[in-house]
């Protein structure tokens, strides 16, 4: 089916499969310029700090585009749960930081909300 534009529509489905697409890359972009502010040493590190810059910046641009279909509430839970988990396993293999029993145990119950999310609730957005 195509619009009068001439651009082609996307199956709903596949409409779906891109907006997660994108709220994947902002978690990945979040996570990614989160670790390099801990090496940018309070941002007086150029290379680091660029990469912090970049990094928020596509993050939130790839989180805006998710909102045109994804409730915000629903991405930005699933958005800031899994960011939260990546950081924290960056966090331990990049930066050696500990993770403790509690941590792990807290981690997990953040994942299993968002799992709830995505396979329970109509808003979800698919």
């Amino acid at each position: 089916m195509t619009r009068p534009s001439g651009s082609v529509r996307c199956s709903r489905s596949t409409e779906d499969a891109m907006n997660y697409a994108f709220l994947f890359a902002a978690i990945v972009s979040e996570v990614v310029a989160t670790s390099a502010l801990k090496a940018s040493e309070g941002l007086t590190r150029v290379w680091p700090s660029v990469i912090v810059v970049v990094g928020y910046g596509l993050a939130f641009y790839c989180l805006s585009l998710t909102m045109r279909t994804i409730p915000i509430g629903i991405a930005y839970a699933i958005w800031s749960g899994v960011g939260i988990v990546l950081i924290a396993l960056a966090g331990w293999l990049i930066y050696r930081q500990p993770l403790d029993l509690p941590a792990l145990a807290g981690m997990a119950l953040i994942l299993a909300g968002v799992l709830v999310i995505n396979v329970f609730s109509t808003t979800a957005g698919h």
